[in-house]
């Protein structure tokens, strides 16, 4: 077995297993290549058939991203598809004796370059794992190993290839769902570092102005944890000028990259907690209409417009 990392996700691109195929291209707009090979798209499962989703790809996590799956669970945590055993870890602590972030946890490779990881186990209930894992073959027990709060475990997609961490959503069928994510609010902020919401005022002078939106997808229910949108999108006068994507995270020279009409380091999204920075807009003299749209995995969508007066 390879020793992917020691609680450094990044390193994950790093081992050395021979590939063999170039993936799909996942997005035309945004994805120069594929996360996986399309055989793998349908095949996946989530590790679990009962519990509560907490926390998905993307969502601001007090400044950053969450790179997986968060689920409140118990009992046995399954493999999401057969692959190869490629890690496994049931200590609780790092060689220096301290917390491992992680916990118990274990690492499959799929082929194509695709590395499922699922951790925070029970440390204390070790499930024998053979070398090569059938779909749906038991992991680990839920547990709270690691830096976790909850009964549970977390679940990530690596692709090694192309050194990029995936939505598992992209892959896997999300969790059904009928309601539109929910926008909290939008607020404006100038060169002089003046934040401005556009409810409350009307007029506002010409300049650059970075757009902050906080947005939530409810999909389980209100009295449950709030979720990431999977897409948000900015639009000046009918024209589309900033759309944010929750479908993969690059890793880039130890930084971690999201697509915001590009490349950009994470830290220029997530920093206005616990909403995200969508981009920035140039406002001309004269009437302007602001649209902000928030969309989840499954389609549903909520927008947001602001009629605003540029002097």
């Amino acid at each position: 077995m390879i020793n992917l990392y020691q609680n450094k996700p990044e390193e994950l691109g790093k081992a050395s297993k021979p590939q063999i195929l170039s993936p799909p291209v996942l997005s035309g707009m945004i994805l120069a290549a594929a996360c996986i090979a399309g055989s793998l798209v349908y095949a996946m499962d989530w590790p679990v058939q009962a519990g509560n989703l907490i926390n998905n790809f993307g969502w601001n996590d007090t400044g950053s991203p969450v790179l997986g799956a968060t689920f409140e669970a118990e009992g046995p945590v399954r493999a999401a598809d057969s692959g190869e055993l490629i890690f496994v870890q049931y200590g609780f602590h790092t060689a220096a004796r301290l917390p491992a972030p992680l916990g118990a946890w274990v690492a499959l490779d799929h082929g194509e370059g695709l590395i499922s990881i699922y951790c925070r186990f029970d440390a204390e209930e070790p499930i024998p794992i053979p070398n090569f894992v059938e779909k749906d073959t038991p992991l680990g027990m839920a547990g709270r190993s690691g830096w976790s709060e909850r009964q549970g475990f977390h679940f990530s997609l690596f692709d090694r290839k192309e050194r990029r961490w995936v939505n598992p959503s992209m892959i896997i069928s999300p969790l059904p769902d009928a309601r539109a994510p929910v926008i909290q609010s939008v607020l404006l902020r100038n060169a002089e570092k003046r934040v401005i919401d556009p409810n409350q005022v009307r007029s506002i002078g010409q300049g650059r102005y970075t757009i902050s939106v906080t947005a939530a997808d409810t999909r389980i229910g209100p009295n449950e944890n709030p979720l990431a949108p999977y897409r948000i999108t900015c639009i000046v006068n009918g024209s589309e000028i900033g759309t944010l994507n929750f479908e993969t995270y690059s890793a880039r020279d130890g930084v971690l990259m999201v697509y915001r009409n590009g490349l950009v380091p994470v830290n220029q999204v997530y920093a206005p907690v616990p909403g995200f920075e969508v981009g920035e807009v140039w406002f001309n003299r004269g009437q302007a209409t602001l649209e902000i749209i928030a969309q989840d995995i499954n389609g549903n969508a909520q927008s947001a417009q602001y009629r605003l007066l540029v002097d």
